[in-house]
């Protein structure tokens, strides 16, 4: 994370949490295991039918979220707001009162979130790389999803999986990350990358190679709202409509890039971590690189290897079983997200808008002065932040543990269910262990 924006994570420490850090570590380490050995005596069947299940939404929602003007309303909003910050980029001096440094880490990159927590995969119609395709395509009157090329069936999202490791290598780091030319590179990049995509591969091509909308589709899953097979929009429980994730080749790749990268962000704000990297003949770019890459690995290999090793204790003669249980990471991912970035999305969130309001950084406030001050008073509320931390991961695991059980139930031998869950549970409690380390290493 960019200079400015390191001390945000030290809100609330181990120090402000009500118990003893190792009792809280202990703590959460049994309330995953207890609700396995729960759910093993008491869910025995799948519960969750995925894409098939849902309460339609009122007629009325229905045609006004599918109707036409709706739907470009929302684009050129996305598309107004992109272009908008696009003015910082190109014409904003390189200092961190720069409105576009908060605008991509804190608005964007975590703002997803939330966005897609509450209103569903509304990024597929805010993206305003999607919308710039479609114009051009309309202009020299194409499909939007006809392309030069078949995008291969193996590619699927290995793309945007390599995107997201290419973003957190820039916000955690890259040298430079929070100066003008060096944001402008990577924009640049993405801009070309995503758009040559399109214009290869077809529109097809942002759900599997464009970093953004894929993150924001997969944390949509944990939304209430959803799309029905027969294609209704429906309500749901956000673990249904997260059961309804089709395993593909990346996705894999995906959540562990997700997860590992979140995960390397609390490392590397450790004084530990600081104090070792500073004191090697190694700069800290290639240190942190290969750190990185390494967190990452971890989560891929031990989450892959736990789930091969399932297969193999209940009888399972599948191959794609890492594929199969990988929604039931997503959950995890959240709540690692919520117990890093909360505090830095409420507090530069803020900031970056009024940043904005003035986006060449000149003293010209476009939007007036009346309003322009940051509510500072989650800062005074240290032990309600460390342990609303605690309970984000926890809870992710929580949820992961319970969808895990259902897919297990539901492929697995009954007689062989429990003990193929066996090494995803060890595996969970790592990570709860691990994530609680790490958020609270610093």
């Amino acid at each position: 994370m960019m200079p400015l924006l390191l001390p945000l994570h030290g809100i609330g420490g181990r120090q402000d949490l009500p118990v003893p850090f190792g009792l809280a570590v202990g703590g959460a380490a049994v309330a995953v295991t207890l609700s396995f050995v729960i759910l093993g005596l008491a869910w025995r069947s799948p519960k969750y039918r995925g894409n098939a299940s849902g309460k339609p939404l009122p007629a009325a929602i229905t045609r006004t979220v599918e109707a036409s003007w709706f739907r470009w309303l929302v684009r050129l909003i996305g598309l107004a707001i992109f272009l908008y910050a696009m003015v910082s980029l190109l014409f904003g001096v390189d200092r961190l009162t720069n409105p576009i440094f908060g605008f991509i880490y804190i608005l964007v990159w975590v703002g997803l979130v939330p966005i897609s927590i509450l209103l569903g995969p509304v990024w597929r119609t805010l993206n305003p790389l999607r919308t710039i395709h479609l114009l051009l395509s309309k202009l020299l009157r194409q499909s939007p999803s006809k392309g030069l090329l078949e995008l291969p069936a193996w590619a699927g999202m290995w793309p945007a999986a390599l995107g997201i490791f290419a973003f957190t290598w820039l916000e955690l780091v890259a040298p430079d990350r929070a100066t003008i030319p060096v944001l402008q590179a990577w924009i640049a990049l993405y801009v070309v990358i995503t758009l040559f995509g399109a214009i290869l591969f077809g529109d097809r091509w942002f759900s599997q190679g464009d970093p953004f909308e894929v993150y924001a589709t997969l944390m949509s899953r944990l939304s209430p709202w959803g799309r029905r097979t027969d294609g209704a929009l429906v309500v749901r429980r956000p673990l249904e409509n997260l059961d309804g994730l089709k395993p593909q080749p990346g996705l894999v790749g995906m959540v562990a890039a997700l997860l590992g990268s979140t995960a390397y962000d609390g490392f590397s704000n450790s004084s530990a971590w600081i104090g070792w990297a500073q004191n090697q003949d190694i700069s800290m770019t290639w240190l942190g690189t290969g750190a990185l890459i390494l967190f990452i690995l971890v989560v891929l290999l031990t989450y892959s290897g736990a789930t091969v090793l399932a297969g193999r204790l209940s009888d399972s003669s599948r191959t794609s079983l890492p594929g199969l249980f990988a929604h039931s990471v997503v959950p995890i991912a959240f709540g690692y997200v919520v117990a890093h970035y909360l505090t830095l999305f409420i507090l530069e969130g803020q900031r970056t808008l009024i940043y904005l309001s003035d986006p060449l950084s000149n003293g010209a406030n476009v939007f007036g002065t009346g309003l322009l001050a940051v509510n500072t008073g989650i800062t005074n509320h240290s032990t309600a932040i460390s342990v609303m931390q605690v309970l984000a991961v926890v809870c992710g695991h929580l949820l992961g543990v319970i969808s895990a059980h259902d897919r297990a139930v539901a492929l697995f031998p009954r007689a062989r269910a429990l003990a193929g869950q066996l090494p995803l549970l060890v595996v969970m409690v790592g990570y709860t262990c691990g994530g609680l380390l790490l958020l609270f290493s610093s």
